[in-house]
């Protein structure tokens, strides 16, 4: 698989990784340049003093003239090591005086650093001093650059394959890294290919390696998580709305055939009354499903502000004490003081009056009522129950779906929804909507 054209290699993790290994080749082939002309250059100073010092050892030894400085040659030539120095005198005619240096004296007094010279018969180079002396002799004091040279060619050596190195390793490092990142680009890549190819329950691998992709594997999955439940409900409301509105749609489209067929006045307007009533109660529940699709969005959570959800639980209360004592419901509450919340005061309002709503509609007279709120642990715990009925066990698992209603519900006004926006509002604000364990009939909203 590809991830890039022919003509952009260089965008690639490979090409990448490539290019700042190169990048550090050339920064060590920069630095070993840099080093060897000081180290050479550093070499070629000790040299060059040390041919100096001899010399002016050499005139202080022959203060007596040029017989003198003869005398302490001869005197180093016989005491002569490997690591000694070269020395030539000769007078103003250029005639040798003393000294084995086997070498033309430069015309000019000063350093010479590249002076030929013979050694045993061998063509070497040395680096020389020749110094004017009284009488017009001249002084030449050479050195044999060989040991430069050797520190030379080990440093080269050294500093090529430094650069070799590194530029092995970049290359080396590039590879691995652009295998690596492309295996792992392919697997996401398979993913995805397989979800647009209608698999949308596929998701991206995770190695549990805890690096950078594995990041990004969890959040893609979190996200098509989110995308799998959206469907779902999607397609969940295409189903539901199409079992759940022929029958009003039945009724609506029987009630305009009876008025179309009747030229009688008062059965033509009874039927269209009746019409208009069915049409009305279809568009509360669009309505209804619009406001769930609204509240599953990310929009609302841009109107969330601090909410002191204890006082608006108390207001409520005693907003709908009136009727719960009316209807023979008994409605108790213990509502902890002072709980706030990151919110949308008008989402949580109607959250708490449709389940209220549903307490009044589904349950008899004589039922008692607890209305809850607490902290538990970090997190906000809002709970309604009654002693009523309660559901039976085989309608628990789809409560809160759209339109689903429990049998005992189904002679009472509604359409199934009301359950669904509570948990559509409680996901909203980062939290959970389940019901409790019977006897009764509990919500617990936990935020």
């Amino acid at each position: 698989m590809r991830f890039g054209g022919s003509g952009g290699w260089w965008r690639s993790t490979f090409g990448l990784v490539a290019i700042v290994g190169m990048v550090f080749a050339l920064l060590t082939l920069a630095i070993g340049v840099i080093a060897f002309e000081a180290t050479h250059e550093a070499l070629e100073q000790q040299l060059d003093h040390r041919i100096a010092t001899e010399t002016a050892a050499l005139i202080a030894e022959g203060d007596d003239g040029p017989a003198g400085v003869a005398a302490a040659i001869r005197r180093r030539e016989a005491a002569r090591t490997t690591a000694s120095l070269d020395f030539l005198l000769v007078d103003r005619n250029g005639r040798k005086v003393a000294g084995s240096l086997d070498a033309r004296v430069p015309a000019s007094p000063g350093y010479v650093e590249l002076l030929p010279y013979l050694s045993g018969g061998e063509a070497r180079i040395g680096q020389s001093l020749t110094t004017l002396l009284p009488g017009g002799h001249k002084l030449l004091v050479a050195a044999d650059r060989a040991p430069i040279d050797e520190m030379d060619g080990a440093l080269l050596k050294l500093f090529v394959g430094a650069f070799g190195a590194m530029l092995a390793l970049g290359i080396g490092a590039a590879w691995i890294v652009g295998m690596v990142t492309r295996r792992r680009l392919a697997s996401i890549d398979d993913t995805a290919q397989a979800i647009i190819g209608g698999d949308l329950a596929q998701r991206v691998p995770v190695t549990g390696a805890g690096d950078e992709f594995d990041n990004v594997a969890v959040t893609l999955n979190l996200m098509l998580d989110r995308i799998g439940s959206l469907m779902d409900n999607l397609h969940q409301v295409s189903s539901d709305v199409a079992h759940d509105l022929r029958t009003p749609l039945t009724r609506l489209h029987n009630w305009l055939d009876e008025a179309l067929a009747s030229d009688d006045c008062d059965v033509q307007r009874r039927a269209i009354a009746a019409a208009s009533t069915q049409s009305r109660e279809m568009l509360d529940i669009f309505a209804a499903l619009l406001r769930i699709a609204e509240i599953e969005g990310t929009a609302s959570r841009a109107q969330f502000k601090s909410v002191n959800l204890s006082d608006l639980v108390e207001g409520i209360a005693e907003t709908y004490r009136p009727d719960m004592d009316a209807s023979g419901h008994i409605l108790t509450t213990a509502i902890t003081s002072d709980v706030v919340i990151e919110g949308d005061r008008r989402l949580l309002q109607q959250m708490l009056t449709n389940l209220l709503d549903n307490t009044l509609t589904h349950s008899p007279a004589g039922t008692r009522v607890h209305l809850a709120l607490a902290y538990a642990g970090d997190r906000i715990a809002l709970v309604v129950g009654d002693d009523g009925p309660g559901v039976a066990d085989r309608e628990r698992a789809r409560l809160f779906q759209r339109f689903a209603r429990g049998e005992r519900s189904r002679t009472t006004a509604g359409h199934g929804l009301g359950l669904a926006l509570v948990a559509a509002i409680a996901t909203a604000h980062g939290g959970t909507a389940t019901l409790g364990e019977a006897p009764g009939f509990r919500i617990m909203i936990c935020l």
